[in-house]
């Protein structure tokens, strides 16, 4: 038997899984849209509550059997289980062995979906709604035998059924939708919506779009495209239009545009363009299908749909370049929007997708004498590579006369792991070059290859004779000591070479790839750089760690964090903050107050926050928006800079007219900034002051404002500090 209180945890997700077998048809998890379906579904009472029953009848059998709960949550398990209910309960009518029959038809639907999860999922397809036409065929096909079946009547008398449930009142509504003075194709279009819930009435469909535009702008911008697309297609080669509305089968086009143009492609002009070429073949699918499934009394449903879906994203997975024309969604969070605002952060944020962060390969301070596309050397292949020496404030790289190698500020300086990985190859042997004599016969001097991962290594070039630390094969970690800095091969003067290349050998062309994180010295100023390029005459330097900046923001899954959080108004509570990681290894904070969580992660250089979930008046939210991107060492007046998602800090009316053009112009912005002001205490590096700045910009027109401040002493964030036009918040470390 359930525990009283085991129960109490498990229902509201088991009823987000109902509200979800809803919205997943439309590839949503938005609980308003997931109740404007079920209203929709239930225009005829008894399909409604067969699609109903049949959803509670496989979420419950998919939690006995012990599948994922996430899947049950998030509707999975439920969609297609719907969609057979509300196809058979509008064809039979009710009784005993009909409700029988319905909950054998469920539970034979949720095991196809558990079938085609693992059949289809193995190539990281969806298996969108084939359960529901496996089901839904199979189940038709049978119950032409069962005789205690009976066929509906439902929708011969619609009339007089309309005034059985809801008088003359509702047949006055009824007609007065069905007589509104709309073009062919829009009265197309709004049934067609209707239809994928088999209700084929107009305000129907009109309810159905309203349901859209609250979800997301861009799939109801879809469902415009690829019907549209259809509709005018089928006038331009002469095809008959009446097989559009014949059954209404014109949704396979609706739910095309929307899986294709931006739910599991990342909205943009590839992904709409997409969405036109593919009408033709959802019309061919269509037609000859049709005349196929019509030998056997059936319908052909959502096939055109699935077919075309998978066979595309199939087609994409298999490509070897252009994977930018059109990309696919990497997180699915369920929104095209989000989706979008996602990957352009990431993109923003990181440039490319990276495995490996690279640091640089010294300690201090060094100056690039040569970068990519170099003026002497590092050239065409082999043009991406920097070299690197140590200079004064002068920009010399010497002392004295600098006629011997010993005068080089750099020579025999430690030359470091740029990150971590295994030892392929060691050239040592060769003397250090007298200053101004090259070794022209042995190019790269004495050198180490690291391979870090299939089709990516590293190389550091011109190194001392007999300085090597490691051996070949050896196991090394980043910043480990490898050798050190001389003047062999190929150099005039002390320095180090480093590349990143694709192939294990000494003269591989060069690889294109960015620096982790390092700091850009200025005479005035210091900046911090993030995925970027090192350019010639930059003067860089890794992180130096501070240790007050490294304890505050080392989050260890298990620590439990409280403050005193006190409002404008006075009014005080206690927040209680829990570091949690999950099962793929990926940290966040949760705040059992709001229930919201805001995922981080820290790579011993900077802390950074990737998303929120969650009460965005938390507590918790404001911490991720003022600790947003937190370099961990200390430099006097250094600015960092960042972008938010644009989804997650702005105006909700700014963001629902973005929406619209989001896949093609993103007019509005959402910008961080960091200020590190002098630390008090240098000696014992803590009591540091960091100021930050989030605001939503359009051009230079600010929109939106918050001010924070955090106060790091030797417990931690020790006091922290919000600002906005209306409200303030200040909140004090509680000590453990």
């Amino acid at each position: 038997m359930v525990e009283p209180e085991r129960l109490k945890s498990l229902v509201p997700p088991f009823l987000s899984g109902v509200a979800n077998s809803y919205s997943q048809i439309f590839f949503s998890d938005n609980k308003i849209f997931a109740l404007i379906l079920m209203v929709v579904s239930f225009f005829d009472i008894y399909a409604g509550l067969s699609g109903i029953i049949a959803v509670l009848v496989s979420n419950l059998l998919a939690y006995f059997i012990g599948l994922n709960r996430y899947n049950i949550k998030q509707g999975y398990y439920g969609f297609n289980s719907l969609l057979v209910g509300l196809g058979i309960g509008l064809y039979y009518e009710p009784g005993m062995a009909f409700f029988t029959f319905l909950i054998f038809a469920s539970f034979l639907t949720l095991f196809f979906t558990v079938g085609l999860e693992g059949v289809i999922g193995k190539y990281g397809l969806p298996y969108l709604s084939l359960p529901f036409l496996l089901g839904i065929w199979l189940v038709s096909l049978a119950a032409r035998q069962f005789t205690s079946l009976q066929v509906s009547e439902s929708g011969i008398y619609e009339m007089n059924e309309l005034y059985a449930w809801g008088g003359q009142t509702m047949v006055d509504a009824y007609n007065w939708f069905n007589k509104i003075n709309l073009h062919e194709s829009w009265r197309l279009y709004f049934k067609s919506l209707g239809a994928i819930f088999f209700q084929y009435h107009l305000f129907a469909g009109i309810l159905v779009a309203l349901g859209l535009i609250i979800y997301s702008r861009i799939a109801f911008m879809l469902s415009l495209l690829g019907f549209f697309s259809a509709y005018f297609y089928y006038r331009f080669i002469g095809a008959d239009i009446t097989e559009l509305s014949y059954g209404f089968i014109g949704f396979n086009f609706i739910l095309t545009a929307i899986a294709i143009g931006g739910f599991f492609i990342i909205p943009s002009y590839w992904s709409f363009l997409w969405v036109v070429l593919l009408t033709p073949l959802i019309s061919i699918i269509l037609t000859s299908t049709y005349t196929i499934f019509g030998l056997f009394q059936l319908s052909i449903f959502s096939l055109p749909f699935n077919l075309i879906v998978l066979l595309f994203l199939y087609s994409l997975k298999l490509r070897e370049r252009y994977f930018t024309k059109p990309e696919l969604v990497g997180y699915q969070q369920n929104s095209p929007e989000k989706n979008l605002y996602s990957h352009s952060n990431y993109k923003m944020r990181f440039g490319k997708t990276f495995f490996f962060a690279f640091a640089l390969p010294f300690f201090g301070k060094w100056r690039v004498t040569q970068g990519h596309n170099g003026p002497l050397t590092h050239k065409s292949d082999w043009q991406h590579a920097w070299d690197f020496e140590v200079s004064d404030d002068d920009g010399v790289c010497f002392s004295g006369k600098g006629e011997k190698t010993e005068d080089y500020y750099g020579y025999n300086k430690p030359v470091l792991a740029p990150a971590g990985g295994w030892v392929e190859e060691i050239i040592d042997g060769f003397e250090d070059n007298e200053i101004g004599i090259m070794d022209l016969e042995h190019n790269w001097g004495n050198t180490i290859i690291l391979r870090h991962s299939d089709k990516l290594y590293s190389k550091l070039s011109h190194l001392k004779k007999g300085s090597f630390k490691v051996v070949r094969g050896e196991t090394v970690y980043k910043g480990q000591h490898l050798a050190n800095c001389g003047n062999s091969g190929r150099s005039p003067v002390p320095h180090i070479h480093f590349q990143i290349q694709t192939t294990p050998h000494i003269g591989s062309k060069t690889h294109d790839y960015p620096i982790n994180h390092y700091i850009l010295h200025s005479p005035d100023k210091f900046e911090l750089k993030s995925y970027q390029i090192p350019k010639f005459d930059d003067q860089v330097s890794n992180i130096s760690r501070n240790s007050a900046l490294e304890k505050a923001f080392h989050f260890i899954p298990g620590q439990v964090i409280k403050y005193q959080v006190t409002d404008s108004a006075g009014n005080d509570h206690t927040v209680s903050w829990e570091v949690q990681v999950d099962a793929l290894n990926h940290t966040c904070i949760f705040c059992a107050n709001s229930r919201s969580k805001a995922w981080f992660h820290n790579d011993g250089d900077l802390h950074y926050f990737t998303h929120f979930e969650g009460d965005k008046s938390s507590f918790l939210f404001h911490f991720f928006l003022a600790a947003y991107k937190v370099p961990l060492g200390h430099y006097n007046d250094l600015l960092v800079s960042d972008h938010y998602p644009i989804h997650t800090f702005n105006k909700p009316l700014l963001i629902f007219f973005q929406d619209f053009i989001a896949p093609f112009w993103l007019f509005t912005r959402s910008i961080y900034q960091l200020h590190y002001l002098k630390m008090e205490d240098e000696l014992m590096q803590s009591t540091i002051h960091l100021r930050s700045e989030t605001r939503v910009n359009i051009g230079k027109w600010n929109t939106k404002r918050l001010d924070s401040e955090m106060f790091i002493g030797p417990d931690g964030i020790e006091r922290l500090l919000f600002r906005d036009h209306v409200k303030s918040i200040e909140a004090k470390l509680i000590p453990q």
